[in-house]
């Protein structure tokens, strides 16, 4: 390993490192790193595999959409093609081109939404650590489907214990998104009040509260993680 690659995100190590570069939620030198290290080091490229199976279930529920290209323009390339001119009712070229546009009108309506596809939503990753706990999650916000997916990587809450999700926007106190349901991965769906505030830079927090939840609706026991939202 080069002393570049000894310089790799902390804390959390290398499991942490990985599941980070799966995600695409790494700087571009840090994602260098990450790329140089899978090709020299065989533990590490395990550990990408590794997430890459993890991780995978969460995206079959985020089907991709890519639109043909220049559908349009294909369109007028086959159906409208230049005719000799003649007498406007006795030419063949008159109602074959009318034939040709009422197919391509058809055409064009149906093709309508792939050129103009809808704006998608944004998606938010967070890598949720904090110093002196060894728990550890991975965050993904979802505007569309309005939820954050989460994969637990590290750490176990004590007997009677739950973690609980929260969000912080700016300086204003932490909105309560839902105990987290215990797992290797959990889907929480998120309210429209909490949704309109989360954006990129808004903090994700975990707290480790009594069994059910804070029972304030603030954070009553300590943060075990947190990191902020980053564009993906």
């Amino acid at each position: 390993m080069t002393p570049a690659e000894d310089e790799g995100p902390e804390p959390g190590g290398d499991d942490l490192f990985a599941a980070e570069y799966v995600l695409g939620a790494l700087a571009a030198d840090e994602r260098e790193i990450a790329s140089r290290r899978i090709d020299a080091d065989a533990a590490f490229a395990h550990l990408v595999d590794a997430w890459e199976a993890r991780l995978s279930p969460m995206a079959d529920a985020y089907p991709e959409t890519e639109p043909p290209i220049r559908v349009k323009e294909a369109l007028d390339r086959r159906l409208f093609v230049a005719e000799p001119r003649a007498g406007l009712w006795s030419s063949l070229a008159f109602w074959r081109g009318l034939a040709a546009a009422s197919v391509a009108a058809l055409a064009i309506y149906l093709a309508v939404p792939y050129l103009n596809p809808p704006v998608e939503q944004p998606r938010l990753v967070a890598s949720l650590a904090a110093d002196g706990s060894d728990v550890s999650y991975l965050a993904v916000y979802d505007a569309a489907r309005r939820e954050v997916g989460l994969s637990h990587v590290s750490g176990e809450r004590a007997a009677g214990k739950d973690f609980e999700l929260w969000m912080i926007e700016g300086k204003n106190a932490p909105v309560s998104m839902g105990v987290i349901p215990a797992g290797q991965t959990a889907r929480m769906t998120i309210s429209p009040a909490v949704q309109e505030k989360l954006a990129e830079g808004a903090v994700l927090a975990v707290s480790l509260e009594p069994a059910g939840g804070s029972p304030t609706g603030q954070p009553t026991g300590p943060v075990v993680a947190a990191g902020d939202l980053k564009s993906i």
